[in-house]
């Protein structure tokens, strides 16, 4: 169920649907936060408003901040395998494919927490 989301919406539906959603966004929060990356998500943000914050957040950071970038990208531990695959030819949508593998790669932790803790 994870790993077979083929794109953010998804994703974020299948952690809604196994009650994960705020622990994702708590877990985005904390490793921005490891990684010294501002950003302001708040519980309460919808699932849609949470990928394009979170996608203009990258793409802002590989324009413009691309150490903060590869350090966020450090700390959340998203496989290099994964970037390997990603085929765009513009920064839009590496931004959006680095995004999807960012909130991948946090609802993995936050389900394998949940799964393991008890």
């Amino acid at each position: 169920m994870l790993n077979d989301a083929p794109n953010s919406t998804i994703l974020l539906q299948n952690a809604l649907e196994m009650g994960l959603y705020q622990k994702l966004i708590a877990q985005l929060e904390k490793d921005f936060g490891l990684a010294n990356v501002s950003v302001n998500l708040g519980l309460g943000i919808l699932p849609d408003d949470l990928y394009a914050s979170l996608h203009e957040k990258v793409y802002v950071l590989l324009m413009e901040q691309f150490t903060a970038y590869l350090n966020l990208l450090y700390v959340v531990d998203v496989p290099e395998s994964a970037f390997k695959e990603i085929h765009a030819t513009d920064v839009v949508e590496v931004a959006e494919q680095v995004s999807f593998l960012i909130l991948k790669r946090e609802l993995q932790k936050v389900w394998l927490k949940e799964k393991y803790s008890a």
